[in-house]
């Protein structure tokens, strides 16, 4: 689906940080599979259906998401065995959290989540109702920890202890259950959609810059809730980004069209995210930082490409495909090695690889798919 012309010019595309290239160095389809097969080979292990298995788990969740991503948008199913085999091992118990059940109900809502949304994909590209199923058992798992007792609304992120409301897991929530009603017509999935994320717009998470913070500290004195003012990670933008396009998706309300492009732009103009120097994407709490970026972060651009790829194809003339090429070409050329892994800063330099790296990456070249 594609929206209005004049909302090509809403985009605001004119006043972006840095000067954009036209086209990507290489063909976006060739980039994405190799990177893929990198991933592969170097991260896979076929007998825990798991890549890194030393690594959190949500980011096999998040992988497998660009891995099915891929084979959606150029139709090949050269991964499909593969995609079944993760799902059948992952699907048990969670390692360390027996009280999940199985069916990827883990100990927090957000990692519930990533793997709730790959089970979409999985069956847009199948048509097999068991991952529908999935999804829904998920969804209604994950809602199962809204409240509106403490600042008045919202899911709870850590399902042991009950005390932190963030954006990743609203936001994921949010594309969850519109992808839910967008596939199965359930208006109970819309409606929490909706209810969520009129909390989060309304709870102040989002900053004066158009950005989210990470999430809410509770006054333990008059209980009031209140910005935690903690960094704009990208992925909290992008999830959020893509929670609007599914709503937009199931609704049509060109409200949801709008609201994403004030996050969109606030990232490409913002000089933390997206640095004059570069233009190209940085989380800036730890890239160049003496601490780095753990495995969670060097995750986290990727997530942003991947919404603001599935965005983009919602708007006529696909007006931030130009900042995803950018990116593109930058790591291409700046932080791969010869055997198409790449570094966490798509800046450069290449710094060593890893599965939350590589998996980023390969989400950006799908992203221009």
């Amino acid at each position: 689906m594609r929206y209005l012309q004049i909302l090509a010019g809403l985009a605001g595309l004119a006043s972006m940080a840095s000067p954009v290239q036209a086209a990507t160095a290489v063909n976006p389809t060739t980039a994405a599979k190799a990177a893929i097969d990198a991933m592969n080979s170097a991260f896979y292990n076929p007998s825990e259906g798991r890549w890194s298995p030393d690594i959190a788990w949500w980011i096999s969740g998040t992988a497998l998401q660009a891995v099915l991503d891929y084979m959606q948008k150029t139709g090949t199913r050269d991964y499909l065995a593969q995609a079944r085999d993760i799902i059948e091992k992952q699907k048990g118990p969670v390692p360390g959290w027996p009280q999940g059940g199985g069916n990827f109900r883990a100990d927090s809502t957000d990692d519930t989540a990533w793997w709730a949304l790959a089970m979409l994909r999985m069956f847009d590209l199948t048509g097999d109702k068991q991952y529908l199923d999935i999804a829904r058992q998920d969804e209604e798992y994950i809602w199962k920890y809204w409240t509106e007792t403490e600042c008045g609304g919202g899911i709870y992120v850590d399902i042991r202890a009950l005390t932190y409301k963030n954006a990743i897991a609203n936001a994921l929530y949010i594309k969850l259950a519109a992808g839910l009603h967008l596939r199965t017509g359930d208006s109970i999935y819309l409606d929490k959609a909706v209810k969520t994320y009129k909390w989060l717009k309304e709870s102040g998470m989002i900053n004066s810059q158009g950005l989210l913070n990470d999430g809410l500290t509770r006054d333990k004195t008059n209980e009031v809730c209140y910005n935690n003012e903690g960094p704009t990670w990208t992925y909290l933008q992008g999830a959020l980004v893509g929670g609007l396009s599914e709503l937009f998706r199931t609704t049509s309300d060109p409200s949801y069209i709008l609201d994403a492009s004030t996050i969109v732009n606030a990232v490409i103009n913002s000089p933390q995210l997206t640095p004059p120097s570069t233009g190209v994407l940085t989380d800036y709490a730890c890239e160049g930082t003496t601490k780095g970026c753990n495995f969670d972060q060097q995750s986290f651009k990727g997530i942003f490409a991947r919404n603001l790829g599935e965005f983009d194809s919602l708007i006529t003339g696909r007006p931030y495909r130009a900042y995803l090429e950018q990116n593109a070409n930058s790591a291409y050329e700046k932080a791969r090695d010869g055997g198409n892994l790449y570094g966490t800063s798509w800046a450069g330099p290449f710094d060593g690889a890893s599965l939350a790296k590589q998996q980023s990456a390969a989400s950006l070249w799908v992203a221009l798919l």
